[in-house]
């Protein structure tokens, strides 16, 4: 019953545009830097990216170590994964793209929406559609790698333990992660509390061990010149840019920078990052980096060898809570992103259970939390180690990256009214470095490449279907539907007989009669004293705050248009509860709820390909009842049967 409600500017809208875009720049500025709220940086936004140490370095240099590693090779690596961390995250993510924010919520879809008012024809926003879901695509790929690589890498650290250890990873790994989704359906409130604190340890632990052998070992600060980043590139030319596809694994989780803004807002994300973030990796990857200049075995795993043996084992339960809180992070972000492509209108309706009743973003989703869990108990068994996953892992990251850099250029541009030259001396370099990481990783589709492009790949075929499909389905609508204006200059010279009580049609149509309505007329011969035709649209913002439009269409007739942003969930009997308050009577325990439950077949010149129709057929049948997705009371629900070839 819904239906996705774009509306970019008019041409005429300029001052309305610019004050929506003064609204979005400086949301994020708006909000107070509190200790809590950094504490909640670290432990949500971060923590994908605090653990990127535990095998980005090591993945990165086992390119070049058959021979042996000189001394500049691991200078020039470490200087591509510092200025990498400077260049994508600090500059790219932190200081431009959560500039670009919509109505203060980040994320690739979000910004999608956002780049959409600024298309000037259907081919634009059709092209901005088809980036934006790709990169939403790429980020479901994403969130199923994370949790695989992340608390396998960490549980490796047992095998520099004691080597009697190794058969006890994948087992352990196992555990953890089936504990972590069983858990998932109780929300994430009771273990945020102490995200932010293990988080601060965890970050203080590796910065604090990095310090202490770069002091033993100076020299590795040269690699802060990109000096060596750009000799070892000059040096190895194909080989430097096999690597890159290892490196960008330093960077990964940058794209929670954006995603997670609206729960915190810029500026402590800013400066959680610059002040305390960003100051623990670099000197966790210069220890690293310091220690293999002296003695290069370390590369067994350099990460938990910075360590002594007492605190190894201590080092590895840390590492392992730092794992799950990214794990976490990612987790609840698929159930966001999830949520908003319902929403939109790219997916067909999904369970969504909150689980606080005063966070309206603290979400459960259970189909889309046994499909994570599947894909990632598939991975660990399947990869048995994080060398292996490092493989799988960047391709999907670097396609988001990519799909980001060409939305967020279009905002900069379009939006925000940046020069031309300006845009492209900005966003040209950073689009050709995040092209670069990704085509470094299209050359590793045979060593696991191709994970996160087939789930990517069948999550974006099944959105494009769905869209198509309901487009189809609701052009068809009205082609067969009787506009509503005529019904209404018919109904008084009808002797339809009015009969006690409220009826409500969900209609996505709000011009046209609902079948539901022709078909109890035709069947039952009677019309309720009051009716009320609710349509549900979706805006591309993240909150509405006017929900409700009340419009009398003829005495007893109403016509009630509820709009919601793409993060809220619908609730159809609150808001109709509410309408006392505009004149309405309405009265719950009259009110019967009129569904139409579509079946989709095939028409004689069928508009969709035939493996399309069977895949929009199988989405339909298996979406999640109306009832359930608006929280309609099935008690009150009459369902009416419709045939509808498209």
């Amino acid at each position: 019953m819904q239906r996705p409600g774009w509306r970019p500017y008019a041409a005429g809208d300029k001052a309305l545009q610019a004050s929506n875009v003064t609204s979005e720049a400086t949301h994020g500025q708006r909000q107070p830097i509190t200790a809590a709220a950094l504490l909640g940086v670290l432990g949500i936004v971060y923590g994908d990216i605090g653990t990127s140490p535990l095998y980005a370095m090591r993945a990165a240099l086992l390119h070049f170590s058959s021979d042996g590693l000189e001394r500049w090779e691991i200078l020039g690596v470490l200087s591509l994964i510092i200025w990498s961390l400077i260049i994508v995250v600090t500059v790219k993510y932190v200081w431009l793209v959560t500039r670009a924010d919509n109505k203060g919520e980040g994320g690739i879809l979000a910004l999608m929406a956002l780049a959409q008012r600024a298309a000037r024809s259907e081919r634009g926003r059709w092209f901005i559609i088809l980036v934006g879901i790709a990169g939403a695509a790429l980020f479901f790929g994403d969130g199923t790698i994370t949790p695989a690589i992340s608390v396998l890498s960490a549980m490796e650290g047992l095998k520099v333990i004691s080597p009697a250890f190794e058969g006890a990873v994948i087992p352990l790994s196992l555990a953890v992660l089936l504990a972590l989704f069983l858990f998932q359906y109780r929300g994430t409130g009771s273990m945020g509390a102490v995200f932010g604190p293990v988080t601060v340890v965890w970050f203080g632990a590796i910065g604090l061990l990095g310090l202490i052998e770069v002091v033993r070992e100076p020299e590795v600060l040269l690699a802060l010149s990109p000096h060596y980043a750009v000799q070892f590139c000059v040096a190895y030319h194909l080989a430097a840019f096999i690597a890159l596809g290892s490196v960008v694994l330093a960077v990964t989780g940058a794209e929670a920078l954006y995603a997670d803004m609206g729960h915190f807002g810029r500026r402590p994300i800013q400066l959680a990052w610059l002040a305390f973030v960003l100051p623990a990796l670099a000197l966790n990857y210069l220890g690293q980096g310091a220690l293999l200049l002296g003695d290069r075995s370390a590369l067994e795993n350099p990460f938990y060898l910075l360590a002594p043996e007492w605190l190894r084992l201590p080092l590895v339960i840390i590492a392992t809570a730092a794992t799950i809180i990214a794990s976490q992070a990612m987790i609840s972000g698929a159930y966001s992103i999830a949520r908003q492509c319902v929403q939109l209108g790219f997916l067909p309706r999904l369970v969504v259970r909150h689980t606080s009743e005063t966070e309206e973003g603290q979400i459960y989703m259970p189909q889309v939390n046994f499909a994570l869990l599947m894909g990632v108990l598939i991975l660990v068994v399947s990869f048995h180690n994080s060398d292996s996953l490092a493989a799988a892992y960047g391709l999907a990251v670097t396609g988001t990256f990519v799909a980001t850099s060409i939305l967020a250029g279009l905002v900069f541009r379009r939006i925000f009214n940046w020069a031309l030259p300006l845009v492209i001396a900005v966003f040209t370099p950073l689009f050709l470095l995040d092209l670069s990481f990704f085509l470094s990783n299209v050359l590793k589709i045979p060593d696991g490449g191709w994970v996160p492009l087939v789930l990517g790949g069948a999550i974006f075929t099944m959105m494009l279907t769905w869209h198509r499909g309901r487009n189809l389905l609701f052009s068809r609508f009205r082609q067969d539907s009787l506009p509503l204006k005529s019904f209404l200059a018919r109904l008084p010279q009808s002797r339809t007989t009015r009969v006690p009580g409220i009826a409500v049609f969900m209609t996505s149509q709000a011009d046209y009669v609902p079948n539901a309505l022709l078909h109890n007329l035709k069947h039952n011969k009677v019309l309720h004293e009051r009716v009320l035709f609710v349509t549900v649209s979706v805006e591309d913002v993240p909150q509405v705050r006017n929900r409700r439009h009340v419009e009398e269409l003829a005495p007893g007739i109403h016509r009630i248009s509820l709009c919601y942003g793409f993060q809220e969930s619908p609730n159809i009997p609150k808001e109709l509860e509410d309408l006392r308050e505009v004149g309405v009577n309405y009265d719950p325990m009259q009110a019967s709820y009129f569904l139409g439950r579509e079946t989709v077949v095939a028409s004689a010149m069928p508009k969709m390909a035939r493996w399309q129709q069977w895949l929009f057929g199988i989405m339909s049948r298996n979406s999640v009842p109306a009832t359930e997705f608006f929280r309609i009371p099935s008690d009150r629900v009459v369902e009416l049967g419709v045939r509808v070839a498209i």
